[in-house]
């Protein structure tokens, strides 16, 4: 978690600098969905298909750190030869099949992952993430409705920050526990603390083994909420004083520390390792730095259309 919020805070600092330009939306505060999720889970023959807001769920799917500043940097090192940058990065070699800037895309092509694996016969999982306001969307519950139908082996996880991009996504519905609505699909739902990590993983965890034992899908509501705005630039005028700082008190990663040191931690311990991953975040900033940046002409390939 601690490698997820300093990336993220790095990529902040190099995209007021300019060296990262394009649309870029950070997860900061949501890092509890991805370590646990990705932790339950058997990468990378298990696949993730995350959202627009992806950068914590390729790195907590083991996506080097330099590859992924090289993507952001346009640079021929990135994960993508620099040519999807933060919308559109993938690693599927990790089990991380792209962001997607679509909202709620994701789910009919996970559905689509998870039904090539009841013909491959690799028991494979595969996981479709996106935010709540997604749960609007006509796709996502043609997804369900067929994933219900065809009892495939894929999880719906919800990340809910209580925001549908800048509007309280409370003021848009009639009920917010988005977990029930699969009831309608006979997709059974949970609603988790997203910002405790063992639960998380716990959940994840009962739930993957279920569907790789032929339980069909499921939905997961992990309930957060982000420490910055939907987007770099967003100046969060929507967002009631003190909320964010409200938030900063129950974030996962002080939850978690909180908890080392509850276990016999020392806050000691817990500061040299937190400054060692801030050194290698750092360090692969600086490494993607020096990566030639991407050749234009080469922007068309690896295109399908």
């Amino acid at each position: 978690m601690w490698r997820i919020r300093f990336f993220e805070e790095e990529v902040m600092r190099l995209r007021a600098a300019g060296d990262v330009v394009g649309s870029v939306h950070l997860c900061n505060g949501q890092e509890a969905i991805y370590v646990g999720t990705c932790t339950a889970l058997n990468l990378p023959d298990d696949l993730v298909f995350p959202t627009y807001r992806g950068h914590g769920w390729a790195i907590a799917t083991g996506v080097p750190l330099d590859a992924m500043f090289g993507e952001l940097l346009g640079r021929e090192g990135g994960t993508n030869g620099g040519r999807g940058g933060s919308a559109y990065l993938s690693a599927p070699a990790y089990g991380m099949y792209g962001e997607n800037s679509i909202v709620g895309a994701g789910a009919p092509i996970a559905t689509g992952a998870a039904l090539a694996s009841t013909f491959d016969g690799s028991g494979r999982v595969t996981v479709a993430a996106f935010g709540e306001g997604a749960m609007n969307q006509g796709a996502v519950h043609e997804a369900m409705n067929f994933a219900a139908s065809r009892k495939l082996p894929v999880l719906f996880v919800i990340e809910n920050n209580h925001y549908s991009e800048l509007t309280p996504s409370d003021s848009m519905v009639t009920s917010d526990r988005f977990y029930k609505r699969g009831s309608a699909y006979g997709i059974p739902g949970v609603r988790v603390d997203g910002n405790d990590v063992e639960a998380v993983r716990a959940t994840v965890a009962y739930l993957v083994k279920k569907a790789r034992d032929g339980g069909g899908p499921a939905i997961i509501e992990a309930m957060t909420e982000r420490l910055v705005g939907h987007y770099i630039g967003d100046a969060q005028a929507y967002r009631p004083a003190g909320e964010v700082e409200s938030a900063s008190t129950r974030e996962p990663i002080v939850r978690t520390e909180n908890a080392l040191v509850e276990a016999g931690m020392s806050r000691g311990e817990l500061e040299l390792a937190k400054e060692r991953e801030l050194d290698n975040v750092r360090q692969a900033g600086a490494r993607a730095l020096q990566m030639p940046k991407a050749d234009p002409s080469t922007v068309r390939q690896h295109l399908y259309a």
